[in-house]
């Protein structure tokens, strides 16, 4: 009992203790709120990455044979309707797609003298995708970057009059009217749809035509052909995947027209999965499709072609390692203000048991054990561990919610912007609590102060009552 009493009777005397116990509270809330914010800046990193990314995308190899595991060589197979039906079999498969991609030349300002002109003032490189309206909303978020709204990039409204397609069940739909067709006598341009990002940087309108260029290549010899397509094509639409990249580079387009604009037979280049579940089935459906359509040949065996079956992740896997990797390494570099909260309690503490020798050999010599000094000076540390990593958290978890309004409030009142929402896609500072975390940073805090403690609580067990009542 008298440990508690004086225990709480020296943290409110002594109000140097207090200097210890704001330390730990600026360190848990600190490693609170930043944690939080990496967390969230992890998520939406993800989310914004990903943009029209399937769970899984299948892209096969198309060789001519496929090695099975008795050593056969059966020939390769490309009949996507059959691929299709034995994804769709798999219990944790919600919807599959296919879908035709290719790469070319962008040229809004024509396409005859676009080469003979610099690269930055009149093309640009980019991926063509070809889709199947209907299957491609079901399998990815193709439907969702239709019916977003534009982003906070300043003048994009202004600047960029594409806008979304005037249908989104229907976004291939041609602005050419019937009558203005039969009556010009030509045929409409293939509809297009442009990343947002492309439309704002090229200024591009809806309506306006452009020009598509790229290589072509005959499937029976897999050799290039001497001419290059090139086509007028429509611009009907914009489109935003929250990937900037992405918006900036991609142009969607009906896969049968894009299979016609390259000359192909084979009507697709990869399948898009998506799962019922991405989380829990992702490893398991992985591996049971691969062993079925392996075994059907459509993919080669095991090891030769790793990159014919993956996940969003592995597209994006060097990006969410290295802001994994920053919030691991900002979780260190926060952890050391605890040590130097928890050398300030050390400090604090063995100045007390200097001050207190007098009390200690009274103690003492009112029937107080070493055991019960050692406890009284550690229930000191202890308080302040548990006060301040208290309030720490709560700091942190208040702040973490409300750090957007405190960056746009700070912003205002110092007169410049702390967090450059030009930089990111999301124009606020996300954060994510993890209250078990949390449980982590505070039991962290606790332990690390109670360690620092007990050097000089052992110091104070140890001291000679009779040295000790001597002390003036």
């Amino acid at each position: 009992m008298f440990r508690t009493f004086l225990s709480l009777r020296y943290l409110r005397a002594r109000k140097t203790n207090w200097i210890g116990m704001a330390g730990i509270l600026v360190a848990v809330g600190a490693l609170v709120l930043i944690l939080s914010i990496m967390a969230g800046f992890l998520e939406e990193s993800r989310r914004t990455l990903r943009g029209n990314l399937a769970d899984l995308v299948i892209q096969p190899s198309f060789q001519s044979s496929v090695l099975q595991e008795n050593g056969d060589w059966i020939p390769m197979q490309t009949d996507v309707e059959r691929m299709l039906e034995i994804i769709r079999e798999d219990p944790g498969v919600a919807a599959a797609t296919p879908q035709l991609q290719w790469y070319g030349i962008f040229a809004p300002d024509g396409g005859e003298t676009a080469l003979e002109k610099p690269m930055q003032d009149a093309i640009q490189l980019i991926e063509l995708v070809g889709i199947d309206v209907e299957g491609e909303g079901e399998a990815t978020d193709f439907r969702e970057s239709l019916e977003t709204e534009y982003g906070k990039k300043p003048g994009l409204g202004k600047f960029c009059n594409v806008g979304r397609p005037a249908s989104v069940e229907d976004p291939f739909r041609n602005l050419t009217e019937r009558r203005d067709v039969v009556r010009s006598r030509t045929r409409p341009k293939v509809p297009i749809l442009v990343g947002e990002q492309l439309a704002y940087l090229w200024g591009l309108r809806r309506g306006q035509e452009v020009s598509l260029v790229t290589a072509t290549y005959d499937e029976g010899s897999s050799q290039l052909n001497e001419t290059a397509a090139n086509a007028r094509f429509q611009v009907v639409g914009s489109f935003r995947s929250k990937d900037n990249e992405t918006d900036s580079r991609r142009i969607y387009i009906d896969r049968r027209a894009l299979a016609d604009f390259l000359q192909r037979d084979r009507l697709w280049s990869a399948v898009l999965v998506k799962l019922n579940d991405y989380k829990r089935d992702k490893d398991a459906v992985r591996a049971r499709l691969w062993s079925k359509l392996h075994a059907e040949g459509f993919l080669s065996a095991p090891g030769i072609r790793t990159n014919e079956f993956r996940t969003w992740e592995d597209f994006r896997a060097m990006l969410l390692a290295a802001i994994q990797n920053e919030k691991a390494l900002m979780g260190i570099m926060l952890s050391l203000v605890l040590v130097v909260a928890g050398f300030t309690v050390f400090a604090l503490l063995s100045m007390m048991v200097t001050e207190k020798r007098r009390d200690i050999g009274i103690l003492c010599a009112l029937g107080a054990t070493p055991r019960g000094v050692l406890a009284l000076f550690l229930m000191i540390g202890l308080w302040e561990a548990v006060i301040g990593s208290a309030f720490g958290a709560l700091v942190g978890v208040l702040g973490a919610y409300n750090i957007d309004a405190i960056e746009r409030k700070l912003s205002s009142t110092f007169g410049f912007q702390i967090f450059n929402r030009d930089i990111y896609l999301f124009d606020y500072i996300p954060a994510e609590v993890s209250f078990s975390g949390v449980a982590w940073i505070v039991s962290g805090a606790v332990f690390s102060t109670l360690l620092f403690a007990a050097i000089p609580a052992w110091r104070a067990s140890r001291l000679d009552p009779v040295e000790a009542l001597r002390h003036e």
